[in-house]
């Protein structure tokens, strides 16, 4: 699993946007880049003007921060992608979305994609009624997402679902908040990422 060791904070600060990698502090007056606007360090403040591969690593660096994912994850998604059919930079944006962590937090079933993990980690997310533990399983149309979560953590997760309403649920899924469940109604698109996220400076770069 991938594992972030650090101020998680700092990250949003670095990419200019909400990772929403602290859960309910992304929600309130307490974010760090509400309060900060600018990067993180000695020379934060400054503007500094990016090349081209900076750009495309900056590009790449930030999507793999939203989706929690480490070098080694990401490059395997670019290479799935890359053979599969269709435009690569979307293709990867797909898959990503995909994952059963994110299909979980953006059903707004949790208030961070860390917190989905561990829930699938430890063995509470069913699959068309299945128990599945693996964070990285690509969800299809039509499955069914259910959080069989203990009576003593559900008072946590509806805390959650609470904060996640702002966000609401992207149109290719379904939530049933009070069943802690939803569904998968088609597979994404681009303009389903909720992200700003530039794929064709990601696809420039493993293309050198």
């Amino acid at each position: 699993m991938a594992r972030q060791i650090g101020p998680s904070c700092k990250l949003c600060r670095r990419e200019g946007v909400k990772l929403f990698l602290k859960g309910t502090r992304c929600a309130t007056d307490k974010c760090a880049i509400t309060r900060r606007k600018y990067a993180p360090g000695q020379h934060g403040q400054k503007r500094i003007k990016l090349s081209d591969y900076g750009l495309q690593l900056r590009e790449k660096q930030k999507a793999k921060k939203i989706y929690g994912l480490l070098e080694k994850q990401f490059r395997k998604y670019f290479f799935m992608a890359e053979r599969s059919s269709g435009v690569t930079g979307e293709v990867l944006l797909q898959f990503l979305e995909r994952r059963l962590d994110n299909v979980i937090f953006r059903l707004g079933l949790t208030a961070s994609r860390r917190s989905a993990r561990q829930l699938v980690r430890h063995g509470a997310a069913l699959v068309n009624n299945k128990k599945v533990n693996i964070p990285s399983f690509l969800a299809k149309e039509g499955d069914i997402i259910t959080i069989t979560a203990k009576e003593k953590f559900k008072k946590k997760i509806q805390d959650d679902i609470e904060l996640a309403k702002d966000r609401g649920v992207p149109a290719w899924l379904e939530a049933d908040h009070a069943n802690l469940k939803g569904q998968v109604k088609r597979l994404p698109v681009k303009k389903d990422i909720g992200y700003e996220i530039q794929e064709q400076l990601i696809v420039e770069l493993y293309s050198k």
